[in-house]
């Protein structure tokens, strides 16, 4: 396995790296970025005087409405420097276009190659990947680029197509999939509805995309539990976003996303933009480090969780990053209770005879948040409602509304006509919002 030095160093020594790097971001963007230059003015900023990590909560935190809204102004480089455009998959708003540079692309497959190294990649690997590369998509063409960079092989055959999937195992042997975890349910469906001995394949792990497999104390996801049931094979689970450039993956111990030094600065902050103890869920804040195209000066992510700070079983000393708790923005406060989808999705996961599920957030009469489920199943019943509210009970202490459909009606709302990604949450308040003005 290939640790990249930095990663194993004192604390002090990645501290005193970051502050270096932080400095001639700092510069360029004073230099070459449209927006930051309207920031440094606005608020009176000196980024010259900007010299430690703790100097950072000087600068107002980025929105995700900000980049939204001046796209362009966030732009560092010419057009003719630009290689690659790449844009977001718009899950809490509008899509948002990145450029990336010859450099950007560089760095992203160093990003990936040590991602999949933390992971126990190597050069002897054979990579099955299971996501797109075309669509604007940066997942594929990241994992494309570092199992490339790492020295491994690669397979694009791209996301569904069980039959295709299992041709190419038998065809090729990869050792690898990279794959969001609940596709591996339907290639077991398929394994086993077609008689083929899933359990006795080359395949040996999965790096993982999309869907949690771990809850905040480390423990299985149900649906890394029904996984690995059926197939007993390493699941590596890993964060990322098209904004960051950067991937948090987890090593064989399974104790969060480790965390890439010399690529990206991470915060994590409370409500008021404070950063929050060891012990507290904060925002995921981040500054990337080395990116020419657009790069991001305490963007804040949305997405909430724990972080770590002490040495992991496998010898890095930087920060993990763990489990996504749920996105700020999908807060549901419902009959009293804090909820984030990832919670519902466990739940549902864990009962029988439900074939899929999306679930819905709306504004009910009295203006408080409502919530439905929209399950599919072959044989609904009021027992079976009852059942599964009792279920939402025991371990929510609050039960949703239930809404039974068939797997075929469900699956055309999880996968709409263009989408690069299943749906499982909709939330339908700012609709409703906007409705009423």
């Amino acid at each position: 396995m290939n640790i990249s030095t930095i990663e194993t160093s004192p604390k002090e020594e990645i501290k005193h790296y970051q502050e270096g790097r932080l400095r001639e971001l700092l510069e360029y963007l004073g230099a070459h970025s449209k927006f930051y230059k309207d920031v440094f003015e606005k608020y009176a900023i000196d980024p010259g005087k900007i010299r430690r990590l703790e100097d950072l909560t000087l600068i107002p935190p980025t929105t995700k409405d900000q980049l939204q809204q001046r796209n362009e102004d966030f732009i560092c480089v010419p057009r003719n420097k630009i290689v690659d455009y790449i844009t977001t998959s718009g899950t809490l708003g509008d899509p948002v276009t990145f450029a990336m540079t010859d450099g950007d692309l560089d760095r992203l497959a160093y990003n990936e190659s040590l991602s999949l190294a933390c992971a126990d990649g190597s050069p002897d690997d054979i990579y099955q990947l299971m996501t797109t590369i075309d669509r604007r998509f940066m997942a594929g063409l990241a994992y494309f680029l570092g199992v490339r960079k790492l020295g491994a092989g690669i397979i694009r055959v791209g996301n569904g197509m069980p039959e295709l999937q299992w041709d190419t195992i038998n065809r090729i042997h990869p050792t690898t999939f990279i794959t969001v975890p609940s596709f591996l349910l339907r290639l077991i469906k398929y394994a086993e509805e077609h008689g083929i001995d899933y359990r006795n394949t080359s395949i040996t792990k999965a790096v993982c995309i999309g869907e949690p497999l771990r809850n905040y104390d480390f423990s299985l996801t149900t649906l890394a539990k029904k996984i690995k049931e059926k197939w007993d094979i390493h699941l590596y689970s890993t964060y990322a976003s098209t904004e960051m450039s950067t991937a948090f993956t987890e090593c064989k111990f399974g104790a969060g996303g480790h965390h890439h030094p010399e690529l990206i600065i991470v915060e994590f902050l409370d409500e008021n933009d404070k950063p929050v103890n060891e012990d507290e869920p904060g925002e995921i804040t981040i500054t990337t480090l080395g990116v020419e195209g657009i790069p991001l000066l305490r963007f804040k992510t949305g997405d909430v969780c724990y972080h770590y700070t002490e040495p992991c079983q496998c010898g890095r000393t930087a920060m993990r990053l763990g489990p996504v708790i749920g996105r700020k923005k999908q807060m549901i406060k419902y009959k009293g209770t804090t909820l984030y989808p990832p919670a519902l999705y466990d739940i549902l996961d864990n009962i029988e005879h439900i074939d899929n599920y999306v679930v819905e957030v709306y504004t009910n009469d009295i203006g408080t948040d409502e919530i439905l489920i929209r399950a599919g199943c072959k044989s609904p019943s009021k027992d079976f409602e009852k059942k599964i509210k009792d279920h939402f009970r025991a371990k929510l202490r609050v039960a949703p509304q239930i809404s039974f459909e068939s797997e075929e009606a469900i699956n055309r709302i999880r996968y709409p006509e263009g989408s690069r990604k299943a749906v499982s949450f909709i939330d339908h308040r700012k609709e409703m919002t906007k409705g009423k003005g």
